[in-house]
């Protein structure tokens, strides 16, 4: 029977990621777009062994509709693309923005995003729902969660990697635990361009 992969990103980070290592930092708003189901369909194919797409779990922020709804209708748009076509594989959590007081001078920060992937990741390995849990992220708040499934059972514990995009000019991130092996899907320009997503989301469709 093939191993229940399941894909945990962590949006923004990865967004900003793709941006600074294929793009330099700069470029229109849909530089660093992705397609989800497409990048879980990739992990899947590197990964040892006979595995199955369980499901790409995709956790991002999301603007206030009433303090900004041209930017919530494109984030709501770009959530609900990948999720009609995703087969039923596809599933994004977002979690409304914080807004400073002095908002739209500092901008609004996403909050609790971390803490849902982590939790969830968590949960779903001790219910046993996935047998290889993929954490895509650069974000070392997340480590502990890492670090609690790591410390199932031996009998229970699931497979443990994470993915990161693969800096082509210099020093590339990953999310690591001390002393501890855990795979990295490194994934380079290549990889980016057959997952990436050119469709623009502030432009509704007619």
């Amino acid at each position: 029977m093939p191993a229940r992969l399941v894909l945990f990103i962590d949006y923004q980070n990865i967004f900003n990621g793709a941006r600074e290592c294929f793009h330099t930092g700069v470029g229109p708003s849909t530089a660093g777009q992705f397609n989800p189901l497409e990048l879980g369909e990739l992990v899947v194919s590197r990964g040892i062994g006979e595995r199955e797409l369980q499901e790409v779990r995709v956790y991002r922020g999301r603007p206030d509709s009433l303090k900004d709804p041209k930017t919530y209708g494109a984030n709501l748009r770009q959530s609900e693309a990948p999720v009609r076509a995703g087969r039923g594989k596809v599933k994004v959590l977002a979690r409304t923005l914080r807004y400073p007081s002095d908002w739209p001078k500092t901008p609004a920060q996403e909050k609790g995003v971390d803490v849902a992937l982590a939790v969830d990741f968590v949960q779903m390995a001790v219910f046993g729902e996935y047998d290889v849990g993929v954490i895509m992220s650069t974000d070392t708040d997340l480590k502990p969660a890492l670090e609690a499934v790591l410390r199932l059972p031996s009998v229970t514990r699931p497979t443990c990697e994470v993915a990161a995009w693969a800096n082509p000019g210099g020093h590339a991130r990953r999310l690591s635990i001390p002393s501890t092996r855990i795979w990295c899907h490194w994934l380079d320009r290549a990889d980016y361009l057959s997952v990436v997503d050119t469709t623009d989301y502030n432009i509704p469709k007619s």
